[in-house]
């Protein structure tokens, strides 16, 4: 305890006596941007993690301080002081971050699992713009929990404005997002105590890339979450539009020496299971199988990714979802080795026109697996440029119930350079071929780029062309797009057309053949004279699509009135939606329910609420009321979540829609229910169960994981699925037992 004491007074000394480099100054345009500079110190051999920080070598650090709030009153001084300090050796970076709190009692712990939310607890955050492009970063945090979160931030986090739903931020009001699907290998670990929290990251140089092993500057920014005030505190000085994946707004750190080692990582699995199709066969298949990834540092910034018999046993299942459209649903990509560098492959306005989605490889179209043979991946940079090429091998399956599936292989080949400012320019590749048929395969490529005009304004566009055996018509897709956003405003506009012929076989299509136009404008305003509320964001929204010659599809024009108070409740002011849709032949809405062809015009309203999220119970949702086609339509949407502690996470979902038509009535109910413990921040169980009334299915699935380094581990999964109503059967019943582990060669 005596030296405990002393290292702590000796790393406060040290704190008062540091002094930070002086800050970069650069021109953006007409404006000069100040950024901080932090540098790494260099030590032979890095501390020993307790989670106290209690290892003298970390008196050798600089001291990194001068936080400033984001939220609530940006650019004021943090209410609460935050001290990190940056060590490195020849294997790997050290973070070290002393979070005072003058109230230890009011810290939120939050969950014991793995990429939890950041912000419903309390939390610190790093982020490693590694190549220093101000667009692109590694972003790695903790909790007092000692959870790891970590993620890829691409392009600074932004999409193509103007998907499906066209309304812009959620509930945050901020814009930019990290894949949280990628899993590093690292180690953190933490402590309370009176004086606060403590937080030690080591973070190997094999888990990063960067441009070569020499002395260089990163892009650097510290994000810390106090949870109670709902105060958000940056190193660097982002505007509050933004979130700390404003890549482009953070300092600099100097003096990394990492490495100019080549990664030889491997990753080979076991796996056993009993599995018993009810439908196909009385008796129950017992298989074992084996497989293996292996990562090639080709050079310290690109990285070759290989895959033998590829097996997603250990992926979480899909939440079930409600379709009362003619058009597809969107599930996202789970399965890990599709998620690293997954936003280097993105081309396309996200969820409405994706020209390659990873679901399409291995996956069919109804959702059964189709085994994966192989295939490799290399990504990062060279020479400025950022490369991605993907080839990855089916296998034919021959099913009874299923038809056959080919054997296909499917490629990928992306290429863009971005620039100061936001801008880049780039392209892609993406084909599939039946490796049986000759005339069977599918070809898509396009250009795309993006271009920034200060910080505020940006312009996006693509054009898109597939080609496909025996499709005469047109086979394009364009999209225009621009967004302003300021603290009081955000302006959007986007213009998309798909023609009939165009057909991305390894990409996602929202719905087919369409022109689309896209308006948005939202005002912030804010309160800071009313402790309990925050800000209201009114706005309108007009989204419409038309058949390309010019023919109705749908239409909204949505008005309301966002409410977002200080401990982090949401509230929708009723919002106003006047809604079209239009079709040409017969719509089967529901077994018997048929519309008619025609253009239908209705009026409904609707809300989207929660309460404070990081509470020990809160629940959040939707509801929608009014007309629906020659109808009415009621929906809820509600989902209670319940934390009794760091360790126990319950979540019910409930999804509830009656409709009433001219044509028949019919109701949708959709329940799930997730259930999640955590022994430790690595071992946890969880299951999540759902029940479907519109596919007429009950689902199980749970998981026990015992992690191991980027996600590897062991784990054990049930699934089990059935058919309800009238039929009511079991379908699929299986029991799998996975192993996998990572080694550094």
């Amino acid at each position: 305890m005596t030296t405990r004491i002393a290292v702590l007074l000796a790393l406060c000394a040290a704190s008062l006596e540091a002094q930070s480099p002086t800050p970069e100054v650069t021109s953006t345009g007409n404006r000069v941007v100040t950024r901080p500079v932090a540098r790494a110190s260099h030590v032979e051999r890095g501390p020993s993690l307790s989670g106290r920080m209690d290892d003298p070598i970390w008196r050798k650090a600089e001291v990194i301080t001068g936080f400033v709030q984001h939220e609530p009153l940006e650019g004021a001084p943090a209410t609460e002081r935050t001290e990190v300090r940056v060590l490195f050796d020849g294997d790997a970076i050290y973070i070290g971050a002393r979070l005072y709190d003058a109230d230890p009692s009011g810290i939120v712990h939050g969950e014991f699992r793995r990429d939890a939310d950041l912000k419903e607890q309390d939390s610190f955050l790093v982020v490693f713009d590694t190549y220093l492009d101000r667009q692109n970063a590694f972003v790695f945090g903790t909790t007092p929990a000692g959870i790891e979160h970590d993620g890829q931030v691409t392009r600074e986090g932004e999409g193509g404005f103007g998907g499906p739903s066209g309304t812009g931020p959620g509930p945050s009001g901020q814009t930019g997002t990290a894949n949280l699907n990628w899993d590093g290998t690292w180690k953190v670990m933490t402590s309370v105590d009176s004086l606060g929290w403590i937080a030690e990251f080591r973070i190997p140089f094999q888990t990063l890339r960067y441009s070569g092993g020499k002395p260089q500057q990163w892009g650097l920014n510290f994000a810390r979450f106090i949870r109670r005030k709902n105060e958000e505190d940056f190193w660097s000085r982002v505007a509050r539009q933004y979130t700390a994946y404003r890549v482009s707004q953070a300092g600099t750190l100097d003096g990394v020496e990492p490495p100019g080692q080549r990664v030889v990582r491997v990753t080979p699995y076991a796996l056993g299971s009993v599995r018993r199709d009810f439908l196909a066969s009385p008796d129950a298949e017992t298989t074992a199988e084996f497989g293996v990834d292996a990562k090639l540092g080709v050079t310290p910034s690109l990285a070759l990714d290989l895959t033998y018999n590829t097996d997603f046993a250990q992926v979480e299942a899909d939440e079930q979802q409600i379709n009362l459209t003619r058009f597809n649903l969107f599930f996202p990509e789970k399965r890990p080795f599709f998620l690293e560098n997954a936003g280097t492959f993105a081309f396309g306005t996200p969820q409405s026109v994706d020209v390659f989605f990873s679901r399409r490889i291995g996956i069919g179209e109804e959702e059964q697996p189709v085994p994966i043979l192989g295939g490799g991946r290399l990504s990062g940079k060279v020479n400025g440029f950022t490369v991605g090429v993907l080839d990855i091998q089916t296998e034919r399956v021959d099913a009874l119930d299923q038809g056959i599936t080919p054997p296909d292989n499917y490629g990928a080949l992306r290429l863009f350079r971005e620039f100061p400012h936001r801008t880049r320019i780039g392209g892609i590749a993406v084909s599939r071929l039946n490796t049986d048929s000759t005339g069977d395969y599918n070809f898509t490529y396009g250009v795309d780029g993006r271009l920034g005009i200060g910080e505020a304004l940006t312009f996006d566009g693509y054009f898109a062309r597939s080609e496909t055996p025996d499709v005469s018509a047109g086979s394009n897709s364009w999209n225009l797009a621009g967004n302003y956003a300021t603290r009081e405003w955000e302006v959007g506009a986007a213009a998309r057309q798909v023609d009939e012929g165009f057909n991305p076989e390894v990409g996602f299509l929202e719905r087919p053949a369409f022109r689309f136009y896209n308006l948005r404008i939202l005002r912030h305003l804010r309160t800071p004279r009313i402790p309990w509320f925050r800000e209201a964001r009114p706005h309108l929204t007009f989204r419409q699509y038309d058949d390309p010659d010019g023919g109705p599809q749908s239409r909204l024009i949505h008005i309301d009135t966002h409410l977002l108070f200080s401990n982090g409740a949401f509230f929708e002011a009723p919002g106003l939606n006047f809604m079209r849709e239009a079709f040409r032949t017969p719509f089967e809405i529901a077994p018997g329910v048929v519309l008619q062809p025609g253009v239908y015009d209705w009026f409904e309203w609707g809300m989207n609420y929660n309460t404070n999220l990081s509470a020990p119970l809160s629940v959040g949702g939707k509801a929608t009321a009014g007309q629906f086609y020659d109808g009415t339509h009621q929906a809820l949407t509600a989902t209670v979540t319940a934390r009794p502690s760091h360790r126990l996470d319950a979540q019910l979902r409930l999804n509830l829609e009656h409709v009433s038509l001219d044509e028949g009535k019919f109701d949708r109910v959709l329940v799930g229910l997730r259930i999640a413990y955590a022994f430790t921040p690595r071992i946890y169980l969880q299951s999540l169960t759902q029940y479907n009334n519109q596919t007429s299915s009950f689902a199980a699935n749970v998981r026990f994981s015992w992690l191991g380094p980027a996600g590897t581990g062991l784990f054990v999964v049930l699934n089990e699925g059935r058919e309800t109503g009238a039929n009511a059967q079991p379908l699929q019943r299986a029991v799998v037992v996975k192993f996998t582990r990572q080694f550094d060669l």
